[in-house]
């Protein structure tokens, strides 16, 4: 089923635990659903009706078989039993099966609209947030919710049934018992209640040390190379002993008040019950009670306390779910800086010139492009140079909407490229980052990666227009050879160029790339420069360098000063030479 689009509402204060109210946020997740979730509930409310039969045949069993010694009732009573028993587990496991299926199908929509809004965010938001953070609230944050939200669903109506059932049935067996039984119930409440208030801080506290440990061993995990290299091991396991010690300690003090919010109750119910057990003996020996009339009362007694207590739980997992709820919605009410346009304008192709008109834009207060103004020619080859900082992979940025102007306008063929929809408009434009990114998967995957149906042949070719030739010729399992995690089986630059035979396999019309070859020598950084033109002769490519290999090629080439452009023509004036 498609999962609910979900525009990511206003922003919410960050580290705010979520009101109640805030549950409504999860209805566009829930409505999909809600037919195969009203059958859960029929066949639920049907096998709870058959468990508040179970006690009061075991009054008729004792009562109207066993003492009158009714052989007849005896063996009635018995298949019944038998028969309200196998009917209550068959209709437990249709409900928990369809329950688990439809909450699984509601997890995953969740995750896929969450998924969906963190590509919309741009680099920036993932420079500045920690990973571990990031995959607890995916992972766990997500899980919790689903969990609590759609076992709230299944669980309300069946207890409360259970309960309504359980006390009407009560009352009619003895109103004095049934007060006796229910005295210290208030207080059992109150409690359970002042214990959930401080399971929420405890909670949030421990999540968000399980989030600082996970940040750490990504971030230790990803920096191996450079904790074995300055032989630091020492200092970082006792960072990791520190952050470790913090977690289980917030761990070990939300399960102190998560006991103490069960035993103590608990405590005072067990009170109660030795209460009706006095109270109901006492009516035996009198005369006023039948032994099957106790049996059944404290049989519906221990089951009235169990949805009182499953609901109390629900109340306290809902207070839990609101710390996972405030996470996952502060991911979702971090604005996208580039917003979809709603009425996109058709873009079949690049047939004209891309430019940037009196462009502005500024990074944490600082001035980045100031009233930037540049033409580059459909087809050209031009160089971008200019020291770090200066604006070359903001203009990168721009130019594949990561980024949005904060004045002027970039456009392509003479249409903003705000007026065209994302999808168009990176099919046709791409960017390859100057640090590329290899999935945990073979060469020939990484490079068919967003064109999974690539020929064999395709995908050698583009391995062959990215100088991949000798690598492949190197290795046993050639196309079939692993690359590792992040690609650290392979050197820098064989990363680099099996990124750029990712990006040629795409067959792009304007190509960016952002210090693509700074892991190889000069003489092979030229040769990747002349085959990319060879390997697209029409394209317009743009590549940002500090190295002049690639400047030495181009036909033009622009140097960013100050925040605006200056253009130095190719002084040949004569196109870019298709060979070596």
């Amino acid at each position: 089923m498609t999962p609910p689009d979900v525009s990511p509402p206003a922003s919410a204060e960050p580290e705010k635990i979520a009101d109640w109210g805030s549950y409504s946020r999860l209805l566009p997740y829930l409505r999909p659903y809600l037919g195969r979730l009203a059958l859960v509930l029929v066949v639920s409310l049907a096998s709870t009706a058959l468990g508040l039969a179970q006690p009061y045949l075991s009054k008729l069993l004792i009562d109207d078989a066993l003492l009158q010694r009714d052989l007849t009732a005896l063996v009635v009573i018995g298949l019944a039993m038998i028969g309200v028993t196998v009917g209550n587990y068959a209709l437990n496991i249709l409900a928990s099966y369809r329950y688990v299926a439809t909450s699984a199908d509601m997890l995953f929509d969740i995750r896929v609209a969450l998924l969906r809004h963190l590509q919309s965010l741009s680099p920036r938001f993932y420079s500045r947030f920690r990973l571990g953070d990031l995959m607890s609230r995916i992972n766990s944050d997500v899980s919790d919710i689903q969990r609590v939200t759609a076992d709230t669903m299944l669980s309300v109506l069946s207890n409360l049934l259970m309960l309504t059932g359980g006390v009407a049935i009560m009352l009619w067996l003895d109103w004095k018992l049934f007060l006796l039984a229910i005295v210290l119930l208030p207080a059992c409440v109150a409690l359970f209640v002042r214990f959930q208030k401080r399971l929420d801080t405890l909670t949030r506290t421990m999540r968000e040390r399980g989030a600082d440990l996970g940040s750490l061993l990504v971030d230790t995990i990803m920096g191996m190379r450079v904790v074995s290299s300055l032989n630091a091991a020492s200092h970082e396991t006792q960072r990791f002993r520190t952050r470790n010690s913090a977690f289980v300690e917030a761990m070990l003090r939300m399960q102190v008040a998560s006991f103490m919010a069960g035993a103590v109750p608990g405590t005072l119910l067990a009170v109660t019950t030795s209460g009706v057990i006095l109270y109901g003996g006492y009516q035996i020996i009198e005369g006023t009670m039948s032994i099957g009339t106790l049996v059944a009362f404290m049989a519906y007694q221990s089951r009235l306390f169990a949805p009182i207590q499953v609901l109390m739980g629900l109340v306290s997992g809902l207070s839990s779910a609101r710390v996972s709820l405030a996470r996952i919605f502060e991911l979702f009410d971090t604005k996208a800086e580039v917003v979809e346009n709603e009425k996109p304008l058709p873009f079949s192709g690049v047939t004209g010139s891309i430019r940037f008109e009196r462009v502005s834009i500024a990074h944490d207060d600082r001035s980045v492009l100031r009233q930037f103004d540049l033409e580059i020619p459909r087809g050209s080859f031009c160089a971008v140079l200019g020291p770090s900082g200066v604006g070359k992979s903001t203009l990168a940025d721009l130019l594949v909407r990561y980024l949005d102007p904060d004045e002027g306008s970039v456009m392509i063929d003479g249409i903003a490229l705000t007026a065209l929809s994302l999808h168009d408009l990176r099919d046709k434009v791409i960017l390859l980052d100057q640090t590329p990114y290899l999935f945990n998967d073979t060469i020939g995957a990484n490079i068919a990666f967003a064109r999974p149906e690539a020929s064999r042949e395709q995908i050698l070719l583009a391995a062959h227009q990215a100088g991949l030739d000798p690598l492949l010729a190197r290795l046993p399992r050639g196309l079939e050879t692993p690359a590792g995690e992040r690609g650290l089986a392979l050197s820098a630059g064989e990363r680099q160029r099996i990124a750029l035979a990712r990006v040629l396999l795409r067959r792009p019309e304007v190509l960016i790339l952002d210090e693509p070859t700074s892991a190889l020598d000069p003489e092979t950084e030229r040769h990747v420069a002349l085959s990319l033109r060879a390997a697209l002769p029409d394209a317009t490519i743009i590549a940002i360098t500090h190295r002049p290999a690639l400047a030495e090629v181009a036909q033009m080439v622009v140097t960013i000063e100050d925040g605006a452009a200056r253009v130095i023509p190719n002084p040949d004036d004569r196109p870019m030479v298709l060979s070596a």
